[in-house]
């Protein structure tokens, strides 16, 4: 098939002319392009380029307004997870995780979250050590220490180590997929998010049994504190020898305060724990009791 030719054909009527002629192409003139000629004068209106003007205002963000605390509200709920379980069961650097986008938002809620079950199973702890024979009154008090350790702790500890690695100049080699420096805000994520271990442990430290809450903080402190050191490490390393170890010992001695904290105050199982109690009024003659000691009788 491939050698095989055909003949065509074509009967043409000598006296209609040729097919392909018409009188308009006696007027027809074609030139080249001048598109990309260099010596052509430049155009009086010039190509329009995007606007930079309004991108670099929307950019800007100052201290003052609500979009600049927004960007660290700007996440997801999935990331939010994602990065919750990696504080729980690290595989990755956690600075490389936030990938230069650390927020907010997952360690206010996760603070938040510690504070009310730290109150409500310091209340149930404090009831099971309690003498039923009395009235017993919630202590909240319970609510007030547990905020002002969750949030003094996770707001003001991570500036006071950004503050001494900005002043000891620490800038560490570049690790994973990031360089070293830390930000004030990554700081703060990484605290924020070392405390989601406090969540289950709080859950489960309210047992009368004082050997098992020793257990269950001492478990909470070590995840947390190997958390923690492992992320700082590269960028406390920066700094001088001495200055890095004190630094690193700094980090571990104040979370050994957090967690000593949070047991003897919440969790004290047995004698130690606090409770206010009140007498319950008497059955009968209650009046008559108190105009006799008013009177010394």
């Amino acid at each position: 098939m491939a050698n095989r030719g055909y003949d065509v054909v074509v009967d043409v009527d000598d006296h209609e002319g040729d097919l392909g002629h018409t009188d308009l192409q006696e007027d027809l003139e074609f030139h080249s392009s001048n598109f990309n000629d260099p010596t052509q004068p430049p155009s009086k209106f010039p190509p329009s380029q995007p606007s930079t003007s309004s991108s670099t205002l929307q950019s800007k963000r100052y201290l003052w307004t609500l979009s600049f605390y927004a960007q660290f509200f700007a996440v997801d709920t999935t990331s939010v997870l994602h990065r919750c379980l990696s504080a729980l069961i690290p595989r990755r650097p956690f600075l490389d995780i936030l990938d230069g986008n650390p927020d907010l938002y997952g360690p206010f809620w996760i603070a938040t979250t510690v504070v009310f079950i730290l109150f409500l199973t310091g209340t149930i702890s404090q009831y099971l050590a309690s003498h039923h024979d009395k009235a017993f009154v919630y202590n909240f008090r319970l609510l007030s220490g547990a905020a002002g350790l969750v949030y003094g702790y996770t707001a003001f500890v991570p500036v006071a180590l950004w503050a001494a690695l900005r002043w000891f100049g620490s800038s560490g080699p570049t690790l994973g997929e990031r360089e070293s420096r830390i930000t004030l805000v990554e700081c703060w994520a990484l605290y924020g998010y070392a405390n989601v271990i406090w969540v289950p442990v709080a859950l489960i430290s309210w047992s009368p049994v004082a050997v098992l809450n020793y257990v269950f903080v001492a478990v909470g402190f070590a995840v947390s504190v190997v958390f923690l050191t492992r992320n700082l490490w590269p960028v406390v390393s920066g700094a001088e020898g001495k200055v890095s170890r004190v630094l690193v010992f700094g980090v571990v001695g104040l979370h050994a305060g957090l967690a000593i904290a949070i047991k003897f105050l919440f969790f004290a199982a047995g004698p130690a724990a606090r409770e206010i109690e009140v007498d319950a009024p008497p059955a009968d003659g209650g009046g008559e009791s108190v105009v006799r000691a008013l009177m010394g009788i």
